[in-house]
């Protein structure tokens, strides 16, 4: 049995004490005010909370999963995690992390006053985001707490660990134990220092995931040049026809079972409906999480716009040098790794702990781990942060006590921290793996929001009934329709999702009148989305001849356009440097340094004076 080095436990034991000096240093200015603990008082720079941000996504689960369909799918891996979909950021980065933090609110839930009023439909929405938000961070939680388990029982086995522990526990409930035990350090850091606790933790975070990303690329890129990788045809290339045609049969047979679960052999149609649904989820703006909570957290409306910019740059190079440079390791190496579960099964999702125990060294193997753990507290405490705001603001200050002092507040978020753990840690005691929590969140929990968000940012006459129904319609069939069709992948019930959330959206709005003129007046004046919004549009003209509507359309699109291709340049060079594919790596430089010269010309330059 190898077990951790002393020197490997000393470096994960400093990372921690360092984040509990962080919590307690940042108290004092957390606790100032409710925008000083929920959102830093924005006054933390773009950059920072950019980073941050990216070192939220950088998640020890999603990194699980991403390492896993890289070994599987190769380089055509970039595509799947568009299932997200990861160029949502590109939507953020264009305009609406814009039209988001010019709303000036704490929440997402908040922001819903800004668009419908304070009547009866606003009050309806917000209740229905409310609870859509803290569904998304129950599943985040539990989904982070799933990866967290798997990956430390492989380096803390329990026979070790249990002679110090004055109960007993099952062997199935070993990886909760762990999980509960980091759990308590992200509680104390999120809890204590708030979002600039946050922040200042994740920069930390992300300055070990790089070091151990740029060591863990060039591993791989060692091990493929010394060794022959032995890889299906098609494997190296980002290109598919209808099917996938990739045969690991002769190769590494129980693949070939993996991909028929995955249910990604049909890859045209996999592809065209993630697109699809991934331009509507994007379009649709951020859900309520900790994304959302970074973007009002900016300074400014230019700033949060270059703040999701920043998040592709900083994150997809960093990340997928490392998810390269073990699935190299693991391609290379294989038989080496033990994959195999208790029941006897092969368990791809242990690629990357496995590949970690069996090829990092001493020293690195510490500063690795307490990376990843520190990435699942990043992702943790930045989502906890979200729950808390929800509750505390859209509940307690708007329902229970508006006049609540900041000892108050303070004792709230204490309390609602504390709860939303409580109950994720159950909720990630039921779930069955990193993969399924993934596609329902992602697939199917999401379908039920995106119709009433587009219709809220698009058409003037769109209401905070429409808004309830569209939501409520959505997350009703989000519960039924995988229920009856068990066995399709969730993204193919996407589009019934979407059909049920726009039919309660047209319904709920026609059965109520339309928002007051003057709030929709305001938010148009102020927001000033494209859309259909020409009875709106005409009566400010009405009132300031010199009133424009908004012509950025066609130019947003074409930058997002752009913006997807750079990003997913990002992607490709890192798989292919580490693969050494000299070529494919020259021509991906050579569109990405012309997808940045062009979003230097039309999106950067312009930026400040499209917001004025």
């Amino acid at each position: 049995m190898k077990l951790l080095h002393t020197v490997d436990l000393l470096i994960i034991a400093a990372y921690l004490i360092t984040i509990i000096v962080i919590g307690l240093l940042l108290r004092k200015g957390a606790n100032k005010s409710k925008d000083d603990y929920l959102l830093g008082g924005k006054s933390i720079p773009w950059y920072m909370l950019g980073l941050s941000n990216a070192s939220g996504m950088f998640d020890i689960s999603g990194t699980i999963w991403l390492v896993t369909i890289m070994f599987v799918y190769g380089i055509k891996s970039a595509w799947i995690p568009w299932l997200w979909p990861v160029f949502n950021q590109i939507f953020l980065m264009v305009y609406l992390s814009k039209w988001l933090r010019k709303s000036n609110a704490t929440t997402g839930a908040e922001w819903i006053g800004t668009r419908f009023g304070f009547k009866k439909g606003a009050k309806l929405s917000h209740v229905i985001v409310v609870f859509f938000a803290l569904i998304v961070c129950l599943g985040y939680l539990a989904y982070g707490f799933i990866g967290l388990g798997k990956f430390i029982e492989i380096f803390i086995p329990w026979e070790v660990v249990s002679n110090y522990i004055p109960f007993a526990v099952s062997p199935e409930f070993v990886p909760h134990f762990y999980g509960i035990i980091f759990t308590l350090f992200a509680v104390f850091y999120s809890l204590l220092g708030g979002m600039s606790g946050i922040v200042w933790a994740d920069v930390v975070q992300f300055a070990i995931m790089t070091i151990a990303a740029l060591v863990i690329g060039y591993l791989g890129f060692m091990a493929v040049g010394e060794n022959t990788l032995n890889v299906p045809d098609g494997w190296m290339s980002p290109f598919f026809n209808w099917e996938l045609n990739m045969d690991w049969s002769k190769i590494i047979p129980e693949v070939n079972q993996k991909i028929q679960e995955d249910g990604f052999n049909l890859f045209s149609i996999f592809f065209m409906m993630m697109v699809f649904k991934g331009v509507l989820v994007s379009v649709a703006g951020p859900a309520p999480t900790y994304d959302m909570q970074k973007i009002l957290s900016t300074k400014s409306p230019a700033e949060a716009s270059k703040m999701s910019g920043f998040v592709s740059v900083i994150l997809m190079p960093i990340r997928y040098l490392m998810i390269a440079g073990f699935a190299a390791l693991a391609l290379v190496y294989y038989e080496r790794l033990d994959l195999l579960t208790v029941s006897g099964d092969i368990d791809f999702e242990l690629i990357l702990p496995t590949a970690i125990k069996e090829f990092v060294p001493v020293g690195l193997l510490g500063l690795l781990l307490a990376g990843l753990i520190a990435a699942f507290m990043s992702t943790f405490a930045g989502t906890l942060n979200a729950a808390q705001a929800y509750l505390v603001n859209d509940i307690y200050l708007k329902y229970q006590k508006p006049n609540a002092s900041t000892q108050q507040i303070k004792m709230m978020n204490y309390i609602t921290g504390i709860a939303v753990v409580v109950i994720s840690i159950v909720l990630g005691l039921f779930a069955k793996d990193v993969n399924s929590v993934l596609q329902w969140i992602v697939s199917v929990l999401y379908g039920s929001y995106v119709g009433a968000n587009i219709l809220k940012w698009h058409w003037w006459r769109f209401n905070g009934e429409g808004f309830f129904w569209g939501m409520a319609s959505g997350l009703l069939a989000a519960a039924i329709i995988p229920e009856i069709f068990p066995n399709v992948l969730g993204l193919y019930l996407f589009p019934l999702l979407l059909l049920a959330s726009i039919i309660g959206s047209i319904i709920g709005t026609y059965s109520a009148p339309p928002t007051e003129e003057e709030v929709l007046k305001k938010f148009y004046k102020n927001v000033r989305p494209w859309g259909f919004w020409k009875p709106i549009h005409e009566k400010l003209q009405l009132e300031d001849p010199t009133f424009e509507k908004n012509k950025e359309f066609g130019k947003d699109m074409f930058n997002v356009t752009i913006g997807i291709i750079a990003q997913t340049a990002l992607v490709i060079i890192p798989m292919y440097l580490v693969f050494r594919q000299n070529t494919p790596v020259y021509i991906s430089l050579v569109v990405l340094a012309a997808c940045l010269f062009l979003l230097k010309k039309y999106w950067w330059n312009s930026l400040e004076e499209k917001i004025n």
